[in-house]
């Protein structure tokens, strides 16, 4: 049972990684950024648990920094992508603008909330 079940994640590994090389070179950066967002946001949550929450709201501007900013590539990446037909008539400058003007409200507001 386990040797089957092994054979299977291994295919599965295989084919996910297959159906990733076809993706556009844009679409696998803004991945990539999100997976930085989301390791700084572990990293935060780390030393906090080792050094502690001292300042606990520049604690929590950082995580929620660390936490908006990859919903927000998300919705950048969802929008970017030639493969979604709802966003077909929206072209990749707004979409980037978009987020870029979201991403600024999201920094301005944990700014404010330091404090």
């Amino acid at each position: 049972m386990a040797k089957s079940t092994s054979s299977d994640a291994q295919m599965l590994i295989r084919s996910l990684r297959t159906a990733y090389a076809a993706t556009p070179t844009n679409l696998k950066i803004i991945d990539l950024y999100v997976v930085y967002a989301i390791v700084t946001a572990v990293i935060q949550v780390v030393c906090m648990g080792i050094v502690g929450s001292f300042p606990f709201n520049s604690f929590l501007s950082g995580v929620l920094s660390c936490e908006g900013t990859p919903v927000l590539a998300v919705c950048l990446r969802i929008q970017v992508n030639k493969e979604n037909k709802e966003f077909k008539d929206l072209p990749p400058e707004r979409a980037y603008a978009d987020f870029v003007l979201c991403d600024l409200v999201l920094h301005l507001v944990i700014m404010n909330f330091l404090g």
